[in-house]
């Protein structure tokens, strides 16, 4: 028999409504609350049959099963957060807003009054009943429809939000968080204004008078963002569980749903549905990212690759499926370097370890994110003339075409480089070849969806240049 080792993770509330579909609701903030490392509880208010299309009917659960859910919760958990979500109606409202008194824990109030379908899921009446659940709460989440609701500020810019936020603070709230995402833009801005009255344990700096933070995050052209809201708010309740603070938690939330956006799960016949265990998902394919590159570098020193290494050494990236920075893609520390035995990594590959050739892969997955490994070759004239030995388009770009004011910024060359040649290609290239510029040597890049395809086109190219000489 086996000694048990059992963990204790923090534990949080999600009192809301059931999403049939798995998306929102209730599905989407436990599966968000376990991927922040947090043991979620549920009060389920509403049962729904929806899913990534719309709601088709919904049913409220009587106010006693709601409260005795709510009593067997807080009768056998400590709670480090709450949130709320779908409430459905003014007596919901009413005995969730009664029951949360007793919870010496911070709430994060997300008012849900419409499912991202466009289908209602408060009463108009429960409208009013939520001043007082706004005055309970820590942070309040309101998107831009709903801020207008509650507060009659039309919010159509950065000013606006800040006077809803203030607004809302107005009425009670510790804290707003006015979501930005349904304002059109390039750019998603969400508004947190905080009033001094929140404690200091759930806050940076403990702010005299209100205090104001711009979260901003580059818009994801997508559709399918079903769940976003419960995702967000469930992130900061899962963080503030965590015992991190107010600014810390928004900011990790907001991440967290930029990427659950951009890494939406294509699932259902509608839109989809934004990937909760995102951030999850990609720590656990890290340490197989960085298997699968040193795999790819044991090739290359088993067959020879010396006469494709340039002068500033080569290197091997690969990222997971859901790498947002350099952080989050593996490469051999030091690069790959000539001998007078063939070739050599100077290091072991790990996380983080390169910066020019993973800022490239990145740039390049911005165009097609099913890109994931890449290679830096030396580029010459033999090398030019072997590139046709690979199958598929070669693309190039020109140092000497880049804006003076975007070359000022270290790594914006990459992004700039990978967009343009993306563009001259019409296509995903196989390779994109950077002529250099004075003080920096000619490369090219081959890319690749997986590690197999990106060492075959090496391997296919260090033959053809062998072939050349």
């Amino acid at each position: 028999m086996r000694r048990p080792a059992p963990a204790s993770p923090p534990v949080a509330l999600t009192v809301a409504g059931s999403d049939s579909g798995g998306g929102a609701g209730i599905q989407a903030d436990l599966k968000t609350m376990e991927a922040h490392g947090v043991f979620g509880t549920s009060v389920v208010t509403a049962v729904t049959a929806q899913n990534t299309r719309g709601v088709a009917s919904s049913h409220v659960l009587p106010t006693s099963e709601i409260e005795a859910q709510f009593d067997a919760v807080v009768d056998d958990f400590e709670l480090g957060a709450v949130k709320t979500g779908m409430l459905a109606t003014a007596d919901v409202v009413e005995t969730v807003t009664e029951r949360l008194a007793d919870v010496d824990a911070p709430v994060v109030v997300d008012p849900v009054m419409v499912a991202t379908s466009g289908d209602r899921l408060l009463s108009s009446d429960a409208e009013s009943a939520y001043e007082e659940l706004v005055a309970a709460a820590t942070l309040v989440t309101p998107n831009v429809d709903e801020a207008e609701v509650l507060t009659g500020v039309d919010v159509t810019d950065d000013e606006s939000a800040r006077e809803a936020g203030e607004t809302l603070i107005e009425l009670g709230a510790k804290a707003a968080l006015v979501k930005g995402g349904h304002l059109d833009g390039d750019t998603v801005v969400d508004t947190l204004v905080v009033s001094d009255r929140l404690r200091e344990k759930y806050t940076d700096d403990a702010p005299t008078g209100l205090g104001t933070h711009r979260f901003e995050h580059p818009r994801v052209d997508t559709e399918a963002t079903h769940g976003s809201g419960c995702a967000l708010s469930s992130a900061v309740a899962a963080t503030l569980a965590r015992g991190n603070s107010l600014v810390e938690s928004v900011t990790a939330g907001t991440d967290f749903l930029q990427r659950a956006v951009r890494y939406g799960l294509d699932v259902g016949k509608g839109p989809g549905a934004v990937h909760h265990l995102v951030g999850l998902r990609d720590r656990a394919d890290q340490q197989v990212t960085v298997e699968e590159v040193a795999a790819v570098v044991e090739r290359f020193v088993d067959r020879d690759v010396s006469l494709l290494v340039p002068e500033v050494g080569m290197n091997v990236v690969g990222a997971t499926p859901y790498a947002e920075s350099p952080d989050e893609t593996a490469a051999v520390e030091g690069r790959i370097t000539r001998t007078l035995s063939g070739v050599h990594p100077n290091r072991g590959v790990r996380l983080g370890a390169s910066s020019h050739v993973a800022r490239f892969l990145l740039a390049a997955r911005e165009v097609d994110p099913t890109l994931r490994f890449a290679v830096n070759c030396r580029f010459a004239d033999d090398v030019e003339a072997a590139l046709s030995a690979l199958d598929g388009a070669v693309a190039e770009f020109d140092r000497a075409a880049e804006p003076d004011d975007f070359a000022a910024v270290e790594g914006n060359t990459m992004q700039w480089g990978a967009r343009r040649a993306f563009e001259s290609a019409g296509e995903t290239p196989v390779a994109v070849v950077d002529r250099g510029a004075h003080g920096k040597e000619p490369i090219v890049k081959l890319l690749a969806a997986d590690p197999e395809t990106v060492a075959e086109r090496t391997l296919t190219l260090l033959e053809a240049v062998e072939t050349e000489q």
